[in-house]
Parts: structure tokens; C-alpha cells; sequence
């Protein structure tokens, strides 16, 4: 058995559709990052191309490697449904 549900509208769906989650948690994913590669650099030894210098240097660095592409990839989302968003509601 399946409900009768009335269609929603495109203002309700576009308020749903995690737009602003993805682009607050990507940016604060991305700020995590460049502030771990910021300590890395400015105050945990830096990094050679054979690694980091020390044992918090590495952790920093493993952050970084980490935030900054899953971030990145979030607030690109993001931006392209917030971008879809506004041509949708310009549209009508």
C-alpha cells in the first residue's frame, strides 16, 4: 500500500536538499585542513618529500591529506545544488 502524498514544491524541496549542510560541513572540513597544514608547517617541523619531521608533524600531515580532498569535494557539491538552486528559482 502506498500513500497518497501530494508532490512537494520546488521551494520546499530545494529548503531540504542538504544544500546548506554540505556547503557549512565542507567548508568546516576544509578549514580543519589548512589549519593542520598550517601547524605542520609553521610549528611541527615541516615536511621533506621523504615525509614530515615528527611524530605529530605525520599526524597533521595524515589530517591534512585527508580534509582537504573530502572538504573540497563537499563544498564543490555544494556549490553546484546551490548553483542548480538558484537557476531553478530563477526560472520560475
Amino acid at each position: 500500500m502506498q500513500a497518497d502524498r501530494e508532490p512537494r514544491s520546488a521551494s520546499q524541496l530545494s529548503a531540504a536538499d542538504g544544500t546548506r549542510q554540505l556547503l557549512q560541513w565542507g567548508s568546516l572540513i576544509v578549514a580543519a585542513g589548512l589549519v593542520a597544514a598550517f601547524l605542520l608547517e609553521a610549528f611541527l617541523g615541516g615536511f621533506s618529500p621523504t615525509g614530515a619531521s615528527t611524530n605529530s608533524g605525520w599526524f597533521a600531515l595524515i589530517v591534512a591529506l585527508m580534509c582537504l580532498p573530502f572538504g573540497g569535494l563537499l563544498l564543490l557539491l555544494g556549490l553546484a545544488k546551490w548553483l542548480r538552486n538558484r537557476a531553478h528559482a530563477r526560472r520560475r
